[in-house]
């Protein structure tokens, strides 16, 4: 499995018009479903005197999942362009959501299509993508003296350290890149007294 993804940095907008329908797109960087309930919340809100408020969004590095809304526009006429934009340019954890300002002319759904296609592409343009690494993490418990044996293995595969508790065993929570967890657990594993008390691996 590959353990990258690619993502957008922060939140980034573009405004698109076809036929005085405004149609305002906003991509924004998330982690969780209750996070983008919020934002949805904020904005339709914000843009209470908008026809429709239409969104899609993308989560987790295997990018399974995935929602397409069309918020009272013909089945399939927004979500969905939505979606396949944020698809096409490979994105997850990522929201899209485009207002609309209906302009009095009807667009008929293959012009709703291309206007919400567009307008998602244009936003998504606009983001600055970064990759990430997908990361696991591991806890690990062993007695003092071994100490200098487990801090050896952290320098040479340095992991991250989230956490470390030092009591009559010490414990240590440790976060590495998922293709490089087998090696680091390999030669964890050989220290003496050394235990995964959380394994949720198996």
């Amino acid at each position: 499995m590959d353990d990258t993804y690619k993502t957008i940095s922060g939140i980034s907008e573009s405004v698109f018009t076809e036929k005085r329908s405004k149609f305002i797109a906003i991509a924004i960087p998330v982690r969780s479903v209750a996070e983008i309930k919020n934002l949805l919340e904020q904005y339709q809100k914000k843009y209470y005197d908008a026809r429709h408020v239409c969104y899609a969004y993308m989560l987790g590095p295997e990018r399974k999942d995935f929602r397409a809304n069309d918020n009272g526009e013909p089945s399939g006429t927004a979500g969905k362009p939505i979606l396949g934009q944020i698809n096409s340019h490979e994105l997850t954890d990522v929201l899209v959501i485009v207002v609309r300002y209906f302009g009095g002319i009807k667009l008929g759904t293959s012009g709703l299509i291309v206007a919400y296609r567009t307008a998602a592409s244009q936003a998504l343009a606009e983001a600055t993508v970064i990759e990430k690494t997908v990361d696991d993490e591991v806890t690990v418990a062993f007695e003092y003296p071994f100490m200098n044996d487990v801090m050896r293995i952290v320098k040479e595969e340095s992991p991250e350290i989230m956490e470390q508790s030092y009591n009559m065993d010490c414990i240590m929570t440790l976060r590495i890149r998922k293709s490089q967890m087998p090696r680091l657990r390999s030669r964890l594993e050989k220290v003496e007294t050394l235990r995964f008390p959380e394994d949720t691996s198996v």
